[in-house]
């Protein structure tokens, strides 16, 4: 396994593949203990807990006697169990229950990540920013939460509350169909075959926008839908009529900017030693890049996606990352000193590029590299 840090929660590392909460949902204590007990095992450290069922977390809070310190817990405000079934709620005395009852199931003092449930719309993000958000900074404050989130599909809103400042994470619907999608206050637009009908060209301008903005402001993204619900694996599900593998779904969210981890439901110590396995798996099965470049209906084409095809550089330039360092440069037309500090810690810099175009005879995107160097040699000055 390998780890990322959550910079703006003391930067606190997670692994990169995490557990969502729902594979663990209906199992008897003895299943529950086995299949957490082999995720730390395998060094899975970081954990989405949704749910606001009672039984999962009694079943939690029952195995993390004496390991508290084992998980990075992420857990939901505004996600409340009410008449024995889950109620997304903004009532804000419900909100408090909801967490007091949250952390006094699981035995602990504190959440890693108190996650704003579930925030779609723009009236919606307005109404949280309210009461629910000063409830969330003052739980801060006090030690209870060591960073604040919101969990959202919609790349508008989200966008819109990371600029507040307010966010530390990010937990977002991530996978190459749902990036070629456009914002939407109802998230079964990205489930809708008939939305992908048409086929379509290049990632949405709104996705790039919010990535590259979360990874210069070091807000950490965590994804979920990253298998799209399954659909992804499946070819006569997956909306681009081909089917992905889990490494390829994996590699394609760990390359966007910004995401530093992975929420998987995994519902079987089966399930979770395959995802273990990425780590040991060839570049061919993590290659993304071979299903998207093939397609008919869908162009991904003049944008880098920071897949590895152009490497290697004759000279030693990591391609992908002075793009990545660019293109964060270019949506803010300026040169963030984080970035740039990034940027000056490459073994090989832009400046260094003979032109030889190999890159590009490799590049399955179509990315004029060479053009690339150049404009990140002019930005950064070297």
């Amino acid at each position: 396994m390998q780890y990322r840090t959550l910079k703006r929660c003391g930067g606190q590392a997670v692994s990169e593949i995490a557990l969502g909460c729902e594979g663990f949902l209906g199992k008897t204590r003895q299943e529950f203990d086995t299949m957490l007990g082999t995720a730390l095992d395998l060094g899975f450290n970081f954990m989405d807990m949704y749910t606001p069922d009672p039984d999962f977390r009694d079943a939690l809070g029952a195995f993390m006697r004496g390991r508290r310190d084992k998980l990075v817990l992420q857990g939901h405000i505004c996600s409340v169990w009410e008449e024995g079934q889950y109620l997304r709620t903004r009532d804000l005395e419900k909100v408090r229950q909801g967490l007091e009852d949250q952390l006094r199931r699981l035995g602990t003092d504190h959440l890693d990540v108190g996650m704003i449930h579930y925030v779609d719309g723009e009236e919606d993000l307005e109404e949280v920013l309210g009461p629910v958000m000063a409830y969330c900074q003052e739980l801060k404050a006090q030690g209870k939460l060591r960073a604040v989130g919101m969990s959202s599909h919609n790349p508008a809103v989200a966008r819109q509350a990371v600029e507040t400042g307010l966010l530390d994470v990010l937990m977002f619907s991530v996978n190459a169909a749902y990036d070629m999608q456009p914002p939407s206050e109802d998230c079964e637009d990205l489930f809708r075959l008939e939305s992908y009908a048409r086929g379509g060209t290049n990632m949405d301008p709104e996705r790039r926008a919010l990535y590259e903005l979360c990874e210069r402001e070091g807000v950490a993204i965590d994804v979920m839908k990253a298998f799209g619900g399954g659909d992804m694996l499946s070819a006569e599900l997956s909306p681009f009529g081909v089917a992905f593998n889990e490494y390829q779904c994996l590699e394609y969210c760990l390359t966007r900017p910004g995401v530093v981890s992975v929420m998987a439901g995994c519902r079987s110590v089966e399930e979770l030693r395959r995802l273990a396995g990425f780590y040991d798996a060839s570049p061919e099965e993590k290659d993304y890049a071979a299903v998207l470049a093939h397609m008919e209906k869908f162009r991904f084409r003049g944008n880098c996606m920071y897949c590895g095809h152009c490497a290697p550089c004759t000279v030693g330039i990591r391609i992908a990352d002075v793009n990545k360092f660019l293109n964060l440069c270019l949506a803010q037309g300026t040169v963030p000193e984080t970035v740039a500090d990034h940027y000056r810690l490459l073994d090989h810099h832009a400046s260094e590029c003979v032109a030889c175009g190999l890159c590009e005879g490799r590049c399955p995107f179509g990315v004029a590299i060479v053009e690339k160097m150049a404009r990140a040699a002019e930005v950064f000055g070297s």
